[in-house]
């Protein structure tokens, strides 16, 4: 029996995977924004958390597994295409190196700190969104939102800050911007809640799908 896969869903699944690999060349830049210092990546790794939600309220839980996997696995392959950049010859014309080693160098600390924190992140963050909706009996989407993020957004930083960085940055230092990127990320989920909504519905709409997942396994490593 054949799975159709809608354009919508085809769309979100590509912008989430976009998003991933996106923020991980941003996360290379720590900016300063205010008194605030937190990663480039603030600015695009909050949109995954969002297309989650979407996808996980409209498509259900078992999608946004598999669109979780589909974005580790491109993460891990570009990441595997990066390194092997930096180990081929450089031509002898070319004056690049060293800032190009400097950006996609990633030590193997950082890149196994983001790969799991993605990993614990974005399934925990489906993982409320979907009971919440059936707690909820589908009522509160932006409530659900907001907390799945917050609790996403929090095991992310609490892996990726202390497995990148520690020894690197001051215990301090470190605490700070772990609850920075937590609370920066959890308000770029309110603020953009009002489109959210509108997209949500409009897919529901468009779609004819409202997916609760009553029977559906949670297990990340599930086929099913």
């Amino acid at each position: 029996m054949k799975t159709k896969v809608s354009i919508p869903f085809m769309i979100a699944g590509i912008l989430f995977t976009v998003c991933l690999v996106v923020s991980n060349l941003l996360e290379t830049k720590v900016i300063r924004l205010g008194f605030v210092t937190a990663t480039a990546g603030l600015m695009v790794f909050p949109v995954s958390y969002i297309i989650s939600d979407c996808i996980v309220e409209v498509w259900g839980y078992g999608r946004a597994r598999m669109i979780i996997w589909i974005g580790f696995g491109v993460n891990f392959f570009v990441v595997g295409l990066t390194q092997l950049a930096i180990l081929m010859p450089a031509a002898p014309y070319w004056e690049g190196e060293e800032a190009f080693n400097l950006i996609f160098g990633l030590t193997p600390r950082i890149v196994a700190g983001s790969l799991c924190a993605f990993l614990v992140g974005s399934f925990l963050n489906a993982c409320v969104m979907s009971r919440m909706k059936i707690l909820s009996r589908g009522r509160h989407f932006s409530l659900r939102a907001i907390v799945s993020t917050l609790v996403g957004e929090s095991a992310d930083s609490l892996i990726f800050f202390p497995v990148a960085f520690s020894g690197l940055v001051a215990a301090g230092d470190l605490a700070v911007l772990i609850v920075t990127q937590i609370v920066l990320k959890s308000l770029y989920e309110v603020l953009a809640l009002p489109l959210t909504v509108r997209i949500v519905r409009r897919m529901k709409r468009v779609e004819g799908s409202d997916v609760y997942d009553y029977h559906v396994s949670f297990n990340p490593f599930s086929l099913k």
